[in-house]
């Protein structure tokens, strides 16, 4: 007995040991991580302009989330693909980290970037237009929300399983923000360290739950959604497993309300999971089609879109 009893207790003593030793390090890499220099390739990503018939054809900008890559330039995306070029539509998938010369993390994303790789698209002679609709999943709506906030030539904002406010990076560390602006890091909301099990054990929502408690940061990175010049759709999921998107698009919306948003503005719940809606996008193609119609080629000069002056705020 006391034989087990000591191995029991030496057992229970690595373990702590182990923990302890665990938190140390995370401790150490949070403490010395260079929140100052940008990540490499900062600036830079891979966009792929996909084509349909015609000439004139309007500009939907993709962007998927954090699984990385260009996800909408991916085979499992050819069909939207396909439905929107079938639709008049000119689709610029847009891969900003994990693939050949873009930042290996999303870290401080560089929204002008993203921006700039549409303003080149615009500039194609099958393009029409002098300003692009946005379509994001997850952290990709993060990004199409920003986008639609500070630059004035965003005509359309949809974000699939969107985030009301800016959240860190994805790196170990998570001590700086996903995008930034200007080459400067966006207000976000930290990560406490009471998010420590939920990191740990994969609970990704309760992570982002105890993140959002804080009700100061969630107010400084909030996205100003009402400063889009545009139409704007949220789509979310109901039993999201990854963060309370219903819950954020639903903020938004008073959000939107609360200042007057003068644009057409509509929260579409999906019940399921946070893919859950990526089987529902025929809400994004009506969605388009009203508001960014393709036969539509004084869209932009119609809504009043501005170039000048874009990303100053």
């Amino acid at each position: 007995m006391r034989r087990l009893l000591k191995v029991a207790a030496w057992s229970l003593a690595v373990v702590v040991t182990l923990i302890a030793g665990a938190f140390g390090y995370g401790y150490y890499r949070v403490l010395s991580f260079d929140t100052e220099s940008l990540p490499a390739h900062h600036g830079e990503v891979q966009a792929e302009l996909f084509l349909g018939e015609g000439d004139r054809q309007l500009l939907v900008v993709g962007l998927g989330g954090s699984e990385g890559g260009n996800a909408w330039a991916s085979d499992y995306w050819a069909e939207q693909r396909g439905r929107l070029n079938d639709l008049g539509y000119a689709l610029l998938a847009v891969g900003y980290f994990g693939t050949d010369g873009t930042p290996t993390h999303l870290d401080r994303i560089s929204l002008d970037a993203i921006h700039a790789a549409a303003r080149r698209a615009l500039d194609h002679p099958r393009v029409a237009g002098d300003c692009f609709a946005v379509v994001g999943g997850s952290r990709g709506a993060e990004a199409a929300l920003l986008l639609g906030s500070h630059f004035s030539d965003v005509a359309v904002v949809i974000g699939i399983v969107p985030s009301s406010a800016v959240f860190p990076a994805l790196t170990m560390e998570g001590v700086t923000p996903g995008f930034s602006l200007g080459d400067r890091s966006l207000p976000f909301v930290p990560v406490p360290w009471s998010a420590t099990p939920e990191l740990l054990t994969g609970d990704m929502r309760g992570a982002f739950e105890k993140m959002m408690r804080d009700e100061q940061a969630m107010a400084d990175a909030a996205i100003e959604v009402e400063a889009i010049n545009g139409p704007v759709l949220f789509l979310s999921a109901t039993r999201d497993e990854v963060w309370p998107s219903a819950e954020m698009s639903e903020a938004m919306m008073a959000r939107l309300q609360d200042r007057r948003f003068p644009h057409h503005a509509v929260h579409i719940p999906i019940e399921g999971g946070h893919a859950a809606p990526l089987a529902h996008l025929d809400r994004v193609e009506a969605f388009l089609t009203e508001h960014f119609p393709a036969d539509g080629l004084d869209r932009c000069r119609a809504s009043g879109v501005r170039t000048e002056g874009v990303g100053d705020g």
